[in-house]
């Protein structure tokens, strides 16, 4: 495993190749780990250790990135050289800033540490265990399960010409369940920076009640619902919005914020922050650019208030026509590495607790008439400006009535806006670590939606 201390040395040895105005090296890698299972067995484990050193040179507002995987002499020298010859090609960005020093970086928030040595010392037997305990709870149902279980360790740093240097070394644990009946099936995923927080048994429990309950599925006509969303739903709808939360988004008018800044566009439940320093988020601490991540509140009661910037993209804001409706201009550390095409986006997202959160069973007790979605995917934007969203549900849908969960019923496709859906939200749960397949974690709750649009109805 790289540390800091081998990082910096090689730091050192990339600058002596170079003679660029400035350079970065951006260092990412570890180790990683993952059993595979399907039809109640495993069938494959793998484990990678791995490397990249991204090298980034800047001669006169022209600036281009080249990667290596290897640390001898040569192949760092190669890679600076590579670097060099691209970038003096390229066209002069006129929006290129000089590379933050240390005191660019910005303040510093108190992140909790997201390393775990049981995390990084969990072996494949201990993975198998696990997944024993998946396989008993598949064939208590008479079902079949398929899913992985995968660990790492994983080190993300960056220094810079100017004297910048950050490092971060995080853990990862994450385990994916699907339970498969003749004609229903069921899921579970979680993950965790700290192993000990998965509970192999009780997500195989979960995903094998959903299998078995849902079996021989009917079919509910189409039309307008009131839904209970599982995290991992809301979790997967909420996501596709967040690109658009970056300044460059907007100064491109690309963004479904566009003109929307400061107003009230979601339900007044709905705030949402991005916060790197919450109990429930992983991640490194620091951009792409090595500038401290700030906590941002992007939503407070349903209003957009404040947008994330890299450096580049503050700076150009200043100086645009948009500036007077888009809140507080300033570096928030969300920047992606540079070059780059996509500027910023909000990667720690944390939706605030309701007043009076209540449990999904509480939600479904409260329903007269609705559908208990477990997730959604195959998820693609319909329109961009109005956030309408198409999908599809799987792996546990129900119906319920008068306060029950009465049987399992056929997939539904749906088209719908975010924004009606965030202004329709009738109750919210605690907010949870989720995991869902079309979009990155977040801390999310369960909600209770409705007039949420099915369309079609699926033969399966």
């Amino acid at each position: 495993m790289l540390t800091n201390n081998q990082a910096s040395d090689i730091f050192s040895r990339l600058k002596k190749f170079s003679n660029a105005d400035e350079i970065e090296v951006f260092f990412y890698g570890g180790r990683t780990a993952l059993t595979r299972f399907a039809n109640n067995t495993i069938h494959q484990n793998v484990a990678e250790e791995s490397i990249a050193i991204s090298v980034r040179t800047v001669f006169g507002g022209r600036t281009a990135r080249a990667t290596t995987n290897k640390v001898d002499e040569d192949s760092l020298q190669r890679v600076v050289q590579a670097s060099e010859s691209l970038a003096r090609v390229q066209q002069p960005d006129p929006d290129l800033l000089s590379m933050p020093g240390p005191a660019d970086a910005g303040p510093a928030l108190s992140v909790p540490s997201r390393y775990f040595e049981r995390t990084a010392a969990i072996t494949p037997e201990a993975r198998a265990e696990a997944v024993d305990k998946i396989v008993a709870a598949a064939k208590k149902h008479k079902l079949t399960t398929a899913g992985i279980f995968s660990t790492g360790d994983m080190v993300e740093g960056i220094f810079n010409s100017r004297g910048l240097s950050h490092w971060h070394r995080q853990t990862s644990s994450e385990i994916s369940i699907t339970m498969l009946a003749a004609d229903s099936s069921g899921w579970q995923k979680a993950n965790s920076p700290d192993v000990g927080n998965l509970d192999a048994g009780a997500l195989a429990a979960i995903a094998a009640e959903k299998a078995a309950t849902s079996a021989a599925p009917r079919e509910l006509a189409a039309g307008k619902y009131t839904v209970i969303l599982e995290p991992a739903a809301v979790l997967d709808m909420a996501g596709f919005m967040f690109w658009d939360f970056g300044g460059l988004a907007i100064l491109d008018q690309r963004s479904f914020l566009t003109n929307r800044v400061g107003t009230r566009l979601f339900g007044e439940n709905i705030n949402i922050e991005d916060d790197v320093a919450h109990p429930l988020q992983s991640g490194s601490p620091f951009d792409g650019e090595g500038v401290r991540r700030q906590r941002v509140a992007l939503l407070e009661n349903g209003v957009v208030k404040r947008l994330v910037y890299a450096r580049a993209s503050a700076a150009k804001m200043e100086k645009s026509e948009h500036r007077q409706n888009v809140g507080p201009i300033a570096p928030t550390g969300h920047g992606f590495a540079l070059p780059n095409e996509m500027g910023e986006a909000p990667l720690n997202l944390v939706f605030a607790p309701p007043r009076d959160p209540k449990t999904v069973q509480q939600m479904i007790a409260s329903t007269e008439r609705g559908v208990l979605v477990t997730r959604l995917w195959y998820i693609r934007e319909v329109d961009p400006y109005e956030k309408i969203l198409t999908g599809m549900t799987r792996d546990g849908t129900f119906y319920v009535e008068n306060g029950q969960v009465k049987y399992g019923v056929r997939n539904f496709r749906f088209n719908e806006s975010l924004i009606h859906m965030l202004s329709h939200v009738e109750e919210m749960g605690t907010p949870v670590r989720a995991s869902g397949e079309e979009s990155f974690d977040m801390v999310v709750p369960p909600m209770k939606v409705r007039d949420f649009n099915f369309t079609e109805v699926t033969k399966f």
